[in-house]
């Protein structure tokens, strides 16, 4: 496994797949207004990858779903149910993220994939806190491809 901290932009990063932080899906996505990676998403990537996720139903936190990519060049988009009911992030709620995010890679065989510092801010835990998480469940993982950790998302 390789990992690689970079500051840019996740759409733009050459991977197969990019994680994408999210809710427990409780709320269709059209009634939200997408921000931060989630509106980029929609912006260039369209709606077809929300509307897969609104027939994936409720998420369970720490959870790990694939949808397409809609418009985006990827091979697909891992949502992380990041934000428990309550719409806070916990430490737990990013190490499950990112370790189930990881599972689902290796079982679908991905070789890379582009994080973002999965609620790094806006879900209450500081963004070094976030990075320590993300990073210690990484290596903990058997995932053996390529990681990049985004470290700003370029709006």
């Amino acid at each position: 496994m390789t990992l690689k901290i970079i500051e840019g932009d996740l759409l733009s990063q050459s991977v197969e797949v990019i994680i994408n932080p999210w809710n427990k899906n409780i709320i269709p996505w059209w009634l939200l207004l997408p921000q931060g990676v989630s509106g980029q998403i929609k912006k260039k990537g369209g709606h077809k990858p929300f509307n897969e996720l609104l027939k994936i139903g409720p998420i369970k936190t720490g959870s790990a779903v694939l949808t397409s990519a809609g418009k985006l060049p990827f091979k697909g988009i891992i949502y992380v149910a990041s934000l428990n009911i309550f719409w806070v992030a916990t430490e737990r709620s990013i190490r499950e993220s990112t370790k189930n995010a990881l599972r689902l890679s290796l079982e679908e065989g991905f070789k890379s994939i582009a994080f973002p510092i999965i609620e790094g801010g806006t879900g209450g835990v500081k963004k070094e806190k976030a990075i320590e998480y993300i990073k210690d469940e990484i290596h903990k993982s058997k995932f053996k491809g390529e990681i990049v950790l985004v470290s700003y998302f370029k709006n």
